[in-house]
Order: structure tokens, then sequence, then C-alpha cells
């Protein structure tokens, strides 16, 4: 079953993808002060937001963990942050390809990009963590406390540019700031486009979750044969 709409969740976001990418690419014009490079915003916004919204459900699956001792939240949690911290990464990068166009530099220490790039290493931790311990309870006590940090500094990115004076752009997005300032057809291919990335998101962690449950399962076994030998 899982397996299935794992299927049918790709094919769904392969549809809207090619919808988004036709759109994107052919019918929508050249911003003006940015030219064609604007259009790398359609995947570096809605990447970004996959990636937060994946960390803040891993961290209601850790809490459920913390309150209930089940692995499989320890598993959902997992697969979550792992699918969450490719779309950070691709935020990482597409961000760093637009700022050298329109800032002329790579990088820049400011709020923002700073505290998004902490939180890649902090989630990067989580998974070296998971790896670096054997014994499942610990491994998923010790995780779900660092997920737990690591959402701290997602607030921290999320509202960097509201609290702080950053090189960063302030909110365009017409959700943000109850008006906003973007062409509606551009704001709107951007709120697909992220569905598309959401449905991709989604159909990823389904997969890792089964493979998170199979090698769980496959260690309780290796387990219990070496008590019992």
């Amino acid at each position: 079953m899982r397996e299935k709409i794992s299927i049918g969740l790709s094919v769904a976001a392969a549809l809207v993808l090619t919808y988004t990418l036709y759109n994107i690419f052919l019918v929508l014009p050249d911003e003006a002060a940015q030219g064609p490079i604007y259009r790398i915003m359609f995947f570096h916004v809605p990447a970004a937001i996959v990636g937060m919204t994946g960390y803040f459900i891993a961290l209601i699956f850790s809490l459920l963990y913390l309150s209930s001792k089940d692995l499989k939240w320890d598993s959902l949690s997992a697969s979550v942050i792992e699918v969450a911290l490719v779309f950070s990464v691709i935020n990482i990068i597409t961000g760093s390809i637009w700022g050298r166009i329109i800032w002329g530099i790579w990088w820049t220490w400011d709020y923002r990009l700073t505290s998004a790039l902490v939180c890649v290493l902090i989630f990067s931790g989580y998974l070296m963590l998971r790896r670096a311990i054997d014994e499942p309870t610990q491994r998923a006590r010790l995780s779900s406390a660092l997920c737990i940090f690591g959402c701290f500094d997602v607030v921290i990115v999320w509202k960097s540019i509201e609290w702080f004076r950053t090189q960063h752009p302030g909110p365009v997005l017409s959700i943000r700031t109850g008006g906003g300032n973007m062409d509606p057809n551009m704001e709107r291919m951007l709120y697909i486009n992220f569905f598309a990335l959401l449905l991709i998101a989604t159909s990823l962690v389904l997969i890792r979750t089964r493979q998170e449950t199979t090698a769980r399962e496959i260690d309780s076994l290796r387990r219990f044969a070496n008590a019992t030998a």
C-alpha cells in the first residue's frame, strides 16, 4: 500500500512539475530588475519552505518518540530529516548562484545565510550521530534531543530577516506580508512549484521510512540471534 502511494505521489509530482517548468521557462516573462535569473526563485524559495516544514514535522515525531518510546516515531523523524536536509542544501546552493548574479558574491555572512548554514550543519550532525550509535533506544533518544535543539535554529532562519538587518531581501510573498509585491502570476507559479516539491519530498519520506523500518527489523533479528547464540 505504501509503495502504491509513493508511486502515485511521484507521478503526480512529475505532472505538476512538468506544468510548472513549462510556465516558468516558456510562459512567464523575465523580471524587470533581475532578468531571467529570477527564475531560480521558483526552486530556491520552495526548497527552503519544504526543508523547514520537514524539520518541524520531525520535531513532532521526536516529541512523540520521547513520550511513547515507540521506535516507529524515531524512524519517521529520521526519514523526514534526511529528506528535509536535501532540500535545505538545494536552498543554499540555489541561493548562492542567485546571489552571485544579483549581489556579485557567492556568499556573505549575514544572519539569514549563516543561520541556514548552521541549520544544515546541525542536521548533518544528526545523521552522523545516528550512524555512530548502534543501540536503538539510545540513538533515538539522543537524536530526538538534537532534533529539538536544531529546530530552535530553524526558527532563527525563518525570522532572521524580520529580527535583524540583513543583506537578504525581506518577505515578498503575500502570505507573509498581507499584500506582497510580487506579480500574482509569478507568486501563483511559486506556490504550485512548492506543491510539486512537497509531493516529491513526501514520496521520498515514504521510501526512506520503509527502508528505516526494514533496517530496524533486521537489526532486531541480529540482536536476538546474537543474544541466543
